[in-house]
């Protein structure tokens, strides 16, 4: 396949500056133009010196009149910035494919939308978690090979996805009652500056935000548990409480997730969980999901996820066990935000999308220490 062109507006933040980084090695996708908005006439290598290919581009300004003509447009832009740019894009450049990062596009609940964001909903746009499983036994990488418009996933969405969409959907895990804590690096906050996420406040500190249900990635994760048991995206049986925590680190993802035995989960003659069962039975089902799964990983009994583990790369690391005497299943999920939770998954989208190969580019191996 010849070359395609490539524009990333966004392209001086956290996660279009990882879309680059993962974009500087493709063989087949050639970044020919960098958007910002503050940064617009200076030269990337300002903002980006990490990025040696890309230091000599100039950035230009995120207008759709700029982004228009090129094969594939990201827009890394923080949440309802993209909406506006999109569909000016759809208008005059139909054929393009475009990536949106943020949330603008991800639910499927105009409802859903207006409460938790508080604006117009701008539309649903087809899902970027190629993993994801789906009522009707396929997975969402089918839906992606036919599609020009991608909503990538929130990074704290996909990590709990991955753990806990096959349990639920083979009715080991109940969909009620999910709990999930995060740990979460403060590269997830974006790259603009922010008094409670300088070194002084952040270093030997950790606290919890969007507490409570109010965090605006609930509906995102009972709209995905919902879809693959088949029910309505926004009034279906998913409940999650979720606990994002900002700990002293730049970047990963360590999702502790807890869930009540669903109704499949195998108990004893007297009516107890039996829990030894029910560990081969998650096994299996994790196993079903992901054996094939290039960048998804359920490691070796006995070895639990770290984030360091993860960084840098495209892998989802997942562990499981049961807590016999709490009658709990707990997983646990470490991912890098910004590349399994954000620029590694829409690659995958836009390879899928374009007929490559889906792990061209995108790394396996983590960097350590």
């Amino acid at each position: 396949m010849n070359d395609l062109t490539v524009a990333v507006s966004g392209a001086t933040g956290y996660a279009g500056g990882e879309v680059l980084r993962l974009l500087s090695t493709h063989p087949h996708l050639n970044v020919t133009t960098v958007c910002g908005h503050s940064s617009v006439g200076e030269t990337l290598g300002r903002h980006q010196p990490h990025l040696a290919r890309y230091s000599d581009f100039v950035v230009k300004e995120s207008t759709a009149e700029v982004l228009a003509g090129h094969d594939v447009v990201i827009l890394a832009l923080p949440h309802g910035q993209s909406g506006a740019i999109a569909a000016e894009l759809e208008q005059s450049s139909p054929e393009t494919l475009i990536v949106d990062l943020a949330a603008d596009h991800r639910l499927i609940s105009a409802a859903a939308w207006e409460k938790f964001y508080g604006s117009t909903h701008q539309g649903t746009w087809t899902y970027g978690l190629p993993e994801l499983l789906t009522a009707g036994g396929t997975k969402q990488r089918d839906a992606l090979k036919d599609t020009k418009r991608i909503a990538v996933p929130g990074c704290n969405v996909t990590a709990v996805t991955l753990g806990l969409a096959p349990l639920v959907q083979a009715g080991l895990a109940a969909p009620a009652g999910l709990n999930a804590v995060l740990a979460n690096g403060v590269s997830g906050a974006g790259k603009a500056l922010k008094p409670h996420l300088t070194a002084a406040e952040v270093l030997g500190d950790a606290s919890p935000y969007g507490t409570g249900g109010t965090h605006r990635h609930v509906p995102e994760i009972e709209q995905n548990l919902n879809g693959v048991l088949g029910t309505d995206a926004a009034e279906g049986p998913t409940r999650i409480s979720f606990t994002p925590t900002l700990v002293p680190m730049s970047r990963g993802i360590l999702a502790t997730i807890t869930a009540v035995p669903g109704e499949s989960a195998p108990r004893t003659a007297e009516g107890l969980l039996d829990a030894a069962a029910l560990k081969d039975e998650l096994g299996q089902a994790f196993a079903q999901a992901y054996a094939e799964e290039p960048f998804v990983r359920v490691l070796p009994e006995g070895q639990w996820p770290r984030t360091s583990s993860t960084t840098g790369s495209n892998l989802a690391h997942i562990q499981f066990t049961v807590d016999e005497r709490a009658e709990r299943i707990l997983v646990v999920v470490a991912l890098d935000n910004l590349v399994r939770g954000t620029a590694g998954q829409a690659l995958q989208s836009i390879h899928l999308a374009l007929g490559l190969d889906e792990t061209t580019a995108l790394p396996l191996e983590g960097v350590a220490p």
